[in-house]
């Protein structure tokens, strides 16, 4: 009886080790990983061996994983090796091609941003464009990978694009030359006037915080009493440079920015140090639909912070966080891993779903009113949760952080973007400077402020820019001219300034005839009245 008591016993035991063994190996394996990845080697070695023809398993593998990340959601994502390189250029060094952050979203190439200060910017391509052809040969369906090669090249190389623009009908045109794209994120930092300065971050880059510090110390060595961080169209980058970036307007023990992920690792909260340098300065932050991520962060903690006022039109809406993996052959890829949350709680992601051109293109499209909302009532109806800032003030989450003060960009109208995509003003300004260059140079020396408030284009100019534009193909139409000439006369003149002091010289000409920027300066009173509660909060 105990033999037979052992045997059934060690029997038992072995047979409950087998099924406990089988679960927990299931358990662990997750979704039946294991069975999955069989599924994949099946069908890879089988169309290796009897496919029609040969095929590039690696291609096959890469196009596999493309299409396993694209089913989690528009931000994660696959990138090659060398793709990676090109994203190491992007955020520490330097490259040559047109100046664009790009995606490819449902076979669409989408233009994220224009990069401050390159070709594709200088030509007014704007983000949100879709690029259809390149050099005449349709670009739909085209890789991630391909586009670099496509669209990068030596300097002085061009391109030839053609875009289809939302609410224009006919395809636009472009002929782009390719040049070194310069990578600083902070593109033009100056004194607007004798209180209030001005600072433009491009995106969050290795460098941002570095940047950023050394243009707000100077700024105050200047007197800056004010500021006015712009970060439109600023697509994101960094976590950590935002929260940094944050960290110079805060005072210490404030939340920033925290996260949440499935797995505890992914959970960080980041809370400001104390080493603020510009925490004593009134504060306006400027942003539109194109500012995305890392902006999101830092407008956002503004305003949960009441440390000043957002203006402009309301963020992208990207709540997510990405971690980048290196693979062994030099590629990589980006895996959601946390949702990033505002230091009141907003999640600011937008909803999504598996038409990512619709989601790209929503983020342009909204209808917003435009107006005062400190109290943030453009959004009452809204089915979005509700948050408040540190002074009480109800806030929304959900779907991009919406302004204190909602003024919308002007667009540019037809005429004036015609010009812009045949390059009429930089021909204009380097013909111009031929025979007055020196005259100017004299005259203005170092002061871009004062050639922004005196110069004028004169109704001569307007003819000659008239006269080359016709010479390229662009037909005068009166009613768009008329329609379009106070905005011909401000690019032609911000052309000069270009050549002249650079992105600083063009962006005083640019911001006087700004909408959302003179929004912006005039109300700092009600800023400063906004902030003062913030030095009280524990």
């Amino acid at each position: 009886m105990r033999k037979r008591f052992s045997l059934l016993s060690v029997s038992l035991i072995i047979v409950l080790s087998l099924v406990a063994g089988a679960w927990l190996n299931q358990l662990i394996s997750g979704d039946n990983i294991y069975d999955q990845l069989n599924k994949f080697k099946d069908v890879l070695s089988m169309a290796q061996k009897v496919y029609v023809e040969d095929v590039d398993t690696g291609k096959l593998t890469e196009a596999a994983i493309r299409g396993m990340l694209g089913e989690l959601d528009p931000h994660s994502v696959y990138i090659s090796s060398a793709e990676m390189q090109r994203v190491k250029e992007d955020f520490q060094g330097s490259f040559e091609g047109i100046g664009i952050e790009f995606a490819v979203l449902n076979d669409t190439l989408v233009v994220v941003t224009p990069i401050i200060g390159g070709p594709s910017e200088a030509l007014g391509i704007e983000a949100g464009d879709k690029i259809v052809k390149i050099d005449d040969t349709s670009s739909v369906g085209i890789t991630q990978e391909a586009v670099p090669k496509k669209l990068r090249g030596p300097k002085g190389t061009k391109v030839r694009v053609a875009i289809a623009r939302a609410g224009i009908k006919d395809l636009l045109q472009f002929e782009i030359t390719r040049d070194k794209i310069p990578l600083y994120t902070v593109d033009a930092s100056f004194m607007v006037d004798d209180e209030v300065g001005y600072v433009s971050v491009t995106r969050f880059a290795a460098t941002t915080q570095s940047e950023f510090v050394e243009a707000v110390s100077k700024l105050k060595r200047e007197g800056m009493k004010r500021l006015v961080l712009d970060l439109r169209f600023n697509g994101g980058g960094y976590l950590d440079q935002a929260f940094k970036m944050v960290d110079e307007l805060l005072p210490k023990g404030k939340k920033v920015v925290y996260t949440k992920g499935r797995r505890p690792e992914f959970n960080e909260e980041y809370i400001s140090s104390g080493s603020a340098r510009v925490a004593d300065v009134g504060l306006v932050v400027l942003v539109n639909n194109a500012s995305a991520s890392a902006s999101e962060i830092v407008s956002g903690a503004v305003q949960d912070w009441d440390r000043g006022l957002v203006v402009g039109e309301t963020t992208f809406g990207k709540g997510l966080v990405q971690r980048q993996y290196d693979l062994t052959d030099g590629s990589g890829f980006r895996l959601t891993t946390a949702r990033y949350y505002t230091p009141s709680g907003r999640l600011i992601q937008r909803p999504y779903g598996e038409d990512k051109v619709k989601y790209q293109r929503e983020a342009f499209e909204r209808n917003e009113e435009e107006g005062e909302n400190i109290t943030h009532s453009a959004e009452k109806d809204s089915a979005r949760p509700k948050f408040k800032t540190a002074g009480g003030r109800v806030v929304y989450g959900g779907g991009g952080i919406t302004p204190d003060y909602i003024v919308k960009g002007e667009r540019l109208g037809e005429y004036a973007v015609q010009l812009r995509a045949k390059q009429v003003y930089l021909d204009f300004a380097n013909k111009y400077l031929d025979t007055h260059g020196a005259a100017i140079r004299q005259k203005y020396g170092a002061d871009s402020r004062k050639f922004a408030k005196d110069f004028e284009i004169t109704d001569e100019i307007l003819e000659t820019i008239n006269s080359m534009a016709k010479n390229k193909g662009v037909e005068f139409k009166k009613e768009a001219y008329d329609k379009d000439v106070r905005f011909v006369k401000l690019l032609a003149k911000a052309s000069i300034a270009r050549s002249i002091w650079g992105n600083v010289g063009s962006s005083r000409v640019t911001l006087l005839d700004d909408n959302q920027f003179k929004k912006a300066i005039s109300l700092f009173p009600e800023a400063e009245k906004i902030s003062k509660s913030l030095t009280s909060l524990k």
